[in-house]
């Protein structure tokens, strides 16, 4: 049979790779089995194969979803190959075969809603009270790398921030809603370093979740209305502002997804490269120090917006020795709900990761996402400490009682 939906992967996007192999040594599951059918090539073939007439089945779809959809292999290839793209339209296929109805619900439902996704994290407050013991094993790699939620800010959506003077530019927020419930600190420090640069930052009250996790698991209806509503939102900001890898990466997808997301598309950027511009035009300080910090970079950030410059100069800036931990930038496993779905993969490869971080001794790791986040907290398990690039700056910053003007 032929693909189910009316938006397959692009047979020319497939046709587009040569099968050279050049991105099987960056891609994490190959080089954990060293199968064909555990590599972009190998998927592509599947890919391939189902659109040709071949019937998509347990196998073909077991091939598909046990990719981490890092997309190392984009900046492997030299046909540019638009894998990302190709492997959220394949999963819309494999979906209906591979059983995920209730990951799709729980993304569909929960994500978007304010009111679940706080009901979600109150039962997650109360459960780190109780301790781990209490989360079902698929749940509890997230669980323990979850920031302590007691005493945490009040929820961020909605709000403005001035500068001091005349604003250099206004700056579009997206709080998201992972990041929203769990992450409030790193917005609390893009906020404060975004203002001392001049930016009047505004979080829009009516944005939502970007949907990036539902076009991951091949919920496109799912990411489309998310996208929808998300677009008119943000018109009018000279810049849209993300600081989480995954939701920045989607951003930057808009384009493709609905009319009117391309003017989100082009305005999007990472924090760290807003904040490494404003260092390198002056507005803001650079700090002197010594003390390392290893560089984790979050898949969605190198690979897919190739932001990995900007990171290292915030750290350097805040007074810090970035130490390189993985120059071939290897997921660390956490991949959205992947350690949910293949822990045994994501186990691994989060195992490997924080032994990189403990190999560097550093005692600081940066990560600019969520979900690296609390894969490398969990797997650290306190042997070093997670933060946000933009969270060093914005202590260096604090406790140096700068002032724009000073």
């Amino acid at each position: 049979m032929g693909w189910a939906t009316s938006h397959p992967p692009d047979p020319a996007g497939v046709a587009t790779c040569i099968q050279c192999g050049l991105c099987l040594p960056s891609c994490p599951t190959f080089r954990l089995t060293g199968r064909e059918d555990q590599s972009p090539r190998g998927r592509l073939t599947a890919m391939a194969a189902v659109a040709d007439g071949a019937e998509l089945d347990d196998t073909v779809a077991h091939i598909l979803d046990t990719c981490l959809g890092c997309r190392a292999c984009e900046a492997a290839c030299p046909s540019m190959v638009p894998y990302g793209e190709l492997i959220e339209a394949a999963r819309v296929e494999t979906a209906a075969v591979s059983g995920s109805r209730v990951r799709r619900s729980l993304l569909s439902n929960v994500l978007p809603s304010k009111g679940l996704l706080g009901t979600a994290s109150l039962a997650a407050r109360v459960a780190q009270g109780l301790g781990s013991w209490v989360v079902p094993g698929s749940l509890r790699t997230g669980f323990e790398g979850l920031r302590p939620l007691a005493g945490r800010p009040d929820r961020f959506k909605g709000g403005t921030w001035e500068p001091e003077g005349e604003a250099v530019a206004t700056v579009g927020l997206l709080t998201g809603c992972v990041m929203d419930e769990w992450f409030r600190t790193v917005h609390e420090a893009t906020v404060a370093v975004l203002v001392a640069a001049g930016y009047r930052v505004v979080a829009p009250e009516e944005q939502t979740c970007c949907g990036a996790l539902s076009a991951h698991d091949g919920d496109r209806d799912t990411a489309l209305d998310l996208a929808e509503r998300n677009a008119p939102v943000f018109e009018g900001f000279d810049f849209i502002v993300s600081n989480s890898a995954g939701c920045g990466a989607h951003l930057e997808g808009y384009g493709h997804l609905v009319d009117g997301g391309e003017s989100v598309a082009d305005r999007s950027l990472d924090v760290n490269e807003l904040v490494a511009r404003s260092i390198a035009d002056g507005r803001l300080p650079a700090f002197e120090g010594a003390e390392l910090v290893a560089m984790q970079d979050p898949c969605h950030l190198r690979h897919a917006q190739r932001v990995v410059d900007e990171p290292r100069a915030v750290v350097r800036a805040a007074g810090y020795e970035p130490v390189e931990i993985d120059p071939a930038g290897i997921c660390c496993g956490a991949a959205g709900t992947y350690s949910i779905l293949h822990p045994g993969t994501s186990e691994e490869l989060g195992r490997r990761k924080a032994d990189q971080v403990r190999s560097s001794k550093a005692a600081i790791v940066a990560s600019a996402n969520p979900g690296c986040e609390l894969q490398l907290r969990a797997h650290l398990a306190g042997d070093a400490r997670v933060a946000h690039p933009v969270e060093l700056y914005a202590e260096s910053l604090s406790a140096s009682g700068y002032r724009p003007g000073r």
